[in-house]
């Protein structure tokens, strides 16, 4: 049988010497390496490839949230079981919904981690069962998704990210005192307390970060029928474009919900989350590389169709798309309200 090697993370030594005593108790289970903090534990990943991380939230420079989300995007595969202290229900949540396949608290038996890391192993979830009250409760009805102006919902992006306030102001050239406005105005509309809160309301109302079509109070035009919400993503690292595009769109399917990315990354978390039916993608993104963005997309919502955009209709570019799954590919200049109406049409019906 196959050993499981084990990666383990956490700022204390003598815990990691109790964890590591532990797994070596458990049959072809194996500890590879141990690290500290947060630069380490990504250092690590970079050459090794382990089974399975168990991780503490509170080591030295490490976003939790942030960084398990960037954790999970490069080691798809890879268990993460979650050994923590902090039994705040909406950052349970938040890592659960981050990736993470088990959430233990320290408080618990030795007997119980062991377990964890068995189940896990085995491909199923754990969370400590004093946990579970807080996590499983009566469903709420499903309140009505806050319509947040484009700053709002750029400002929200960046915290979902991990972004604390004065880095959000120096991404978006604000002062701290209007991202401190910004903020407390959100938190009022999306009735939440805390910036934890208010990433939990994103993860579960991915739909906040959109914008419905009819919003955009364009002219009239000839729209497409649709008893349903459309869900559409653009992604452009052009934001005159992209908002050009939107306008488009929104003229002939004003019901869809419109998103955007500007980045492959960015794209991938929203199509995580909304699983459009339905995405537009550059295929030059700055730095980055729109038909790689494409097969992200694609690996995440295996249902979206994309549609391949460019000012450079290369014939080259069109064979690569097509490769990563992309069912047309379309040059800019040949892109107007009526166009995209018979693409959303040929696409969606």
């Amino acid at each position: 049988m196959q050993t499981i090697q084990i990666l383990l993370a956490d700022d204390h030594a003598i815990v990691r010497a109790g964890i590591r005593n532990l797994v070596e108790e458990i049959p072809n289970v194996e500890v590879i390496a141990e690290v500290g903090d947060g630069p380490s534990l990504f250092e690590i990943l970079s050459s090794k490839q382990p089974d399975l991380l168990l991780v503490d939230l509170s080591m030295p420079d490490f976003n939790p949230i942030k960084s398990i989300r960037e954790i999970r995007l490069e080691n798809p595969i890879m268990k993460i079981l979650v050994v923590s202290a902090y039994d705040d229900e909406p950052y349970v949540h938040g890592l659960l919904e981050a990736g993470v396949d088990g959430y233990h608290l320290k408080d618990q038996p030795l007997s119980d981690l062991k377990l964890a890391i068995s189940r896990i192993i085995a491909g199923e979830r754990w969370v400590s069962s004093s946990l579970l009250p807080k996590l499983v409760g009566k469903k709420k009805p499903t309140p009505n998704v806050p319509i947040l102006t484009s700053r709002q919902r750029d400002i929200l992006k960046l915290l979902q990210e991990g972004f604390d306030n004065q880095s959000i102001a120096i991404e978006l050239n604000l002062s701290i005192k209007t991202i401190e406005n910004h903020l407390t105005r959100i938190y009022r509309q999306l009735e939440v307390q805390s910036r934890l809160e208010a990433v939990k309301y994103i993860n579960r109302h991915p739909k906040v970060l959109g914008i419905v079509g009819q919003n955009f109070k364009e002219q009239k035009q000839e729209v497409i029928p649709s008893r349903h919400d459309i869900s559409i993503l653009v992604v452009d690292d052009n934001q005159r474009y992209l908002r050009q595009i939107q306008r488009m769109l929104a003229r002939v399917c004003p019901r869809a919900i419109l998103y955007e990315a500007d980045s492959a990354l960015g794209a991938q978390r929203l199509s995580e989350k909304i699983q459009p039916q339905l995405a537009f993608v550059d295929v030059v993104l700055g730095e980055g590389d729109g038909i790689r963005c494409a097969r992200r997309i694609k690996a995440s919502s295996k249902e979206t169709r994309i549609v391949m955009i460019s000012a450079y209709p290369d014939r080259e570019f069109r064979r690569l798309s097509m490769e990563a799954g992309a069912v047309a590919f379309l040059d800019k200049k040949d892109l107007d309200a009526h166009s995209l109406k018979e693409v959303v049409e040929d696409m969606i019906g």
